[in-house]
């Protein structure tokens, strides 16, 4: 009983990871956009150490303020009173500004002064965090079945990932073996909308298939300590699906640039009425009806998902 109060109050370690996740991509964005000249980048102006905190700002905004969204629904419950809870629904608020339109465009990346409302969201997302972790430590879950499954398909995307992983770091995977096989990086290609001429394959920098790279792992850790919060549970499916969609996009271009097709996946990096759209939806309704399922309803509040032997054993 006394575990149980313990996990229920303590800040999921799930958490912690997510944060650290993405501090260190902030880091490494900063890093690049204030080493490189913005033409050798994507939609940016800015240089210097001006230029990196300019692109971080945006980073934090997109995909960042969407996650700081997620980590706010699961610590809620586990903040110490009302006034830290009130803080949190400003948090969200303000962290829910980004999906204003226009707040992020991939058309211009320059940071703008609006910009900073939703960073003091996910900064007050942060200091909340902490709130939590000094009140009631870190808790952790045990092992579970349906971790191998979030593990083998992280473990898919982060290698293909590896291209933009590089980029981050302002680098080109085609000149480690078997991946310069595997991937297009720094070979150039004639002139593309938003390029220089003759661009590289993978231009240095950050790029929306990793943002959806790194929603995905999100969803993925944060899925094992969402338990039965049902409206929580349907915003980490809306986050695994986008996070697809955009990883899936822009993957897609490794084969149109090889000259494989020309078909290429829409772009869904912002929303819109589309067939594209539809199909994002459809899939998170599915996979939320799938948590659904499996949620153990019987259990409190942190219990976790039941498998099928778990269930034939309920029916007996």
């Amino acid at each position: 009983m006394q575990t149980a109060k313990r996990q229920a109050a303590g800040l999921p370690v799930e958490v912690v990871l997510v944060w650290a996740l993405f501090a260190v991509v902030t880091v490494e964005v900063l890093v690049t956009y204030s080493r490189i000249p913005p033409r050798e980048l994507y939609h940016v102006s800015g240089s210097g150490i001006e230029g990196g905190l300019s692109r971080a700002l945006v980073f934090v905004n997109f995909p960042v303020a969407l996650v700081a969204l997620a980590v706010l629904g699961l610590i809620y419950t586990r903040l110490p009173g009302r006034g830290y809870r009130g803080v949190a629904i400003l948090a969200a608020v303000l962290s829910a500004a980004v999906f204003w339109p226009g707040i992020v465009s991939q058309a211009d990346l320059d940071a703008r002064l609006v910009n900073a409302v939703a960073a003091i969201g996910v900064l007050l997302a942060l200091v909340l965090t902490g709130a939590v972790a000094s009140k009631g430590g870190v808790s952790r879950s045990s092992w579970h079945r349906a971790d191998w499954v979030r593990a083998a398909l992280a473990i898919v995307l982060l290698v293909a990932a590896l291209p933009w992983l590089a980029a981050d770091l302002g680098l080109y995977s085609n000149g480690v073996p078997l991946l310069g096989r595997l991937f297009q990086s720094g070979q150039f290609l004639p002139e593309r909308p938003g390029l220089p001429n003759f661009a590289p394959a993978v231009h240095h920098g950050h790029h929306h298939g990793m943002d959806g790279v790194l929603l995905v792992l999100t969803a993925l850790l944060l899925s094992r300590r969402v338990a039965r919060r049902a409206a929580l549970a349907a915003y980490l499916s809306l986050m695994f699906c986008y996070g697809v969609a955009n990883f899936a996009n822009d993957l897609i271009e490794q084969v149109v640039k090889r000259g494989w097709t020309s078909w290429e996946i829409p772009n869904v990096t912002e929303p819109r009425v589309s067939v594209a759209w539809s199909l994002i939806v459809i899939a998170s309704v599915g996979l939320w009806a799938l948590w659904v399922r499996l949620v153990d309803w019987s259990g409190d509040e942190e219990s976790s998902l039941r498998t099928e032997p778990d269930r034939l054993r309920a029916r007996r």
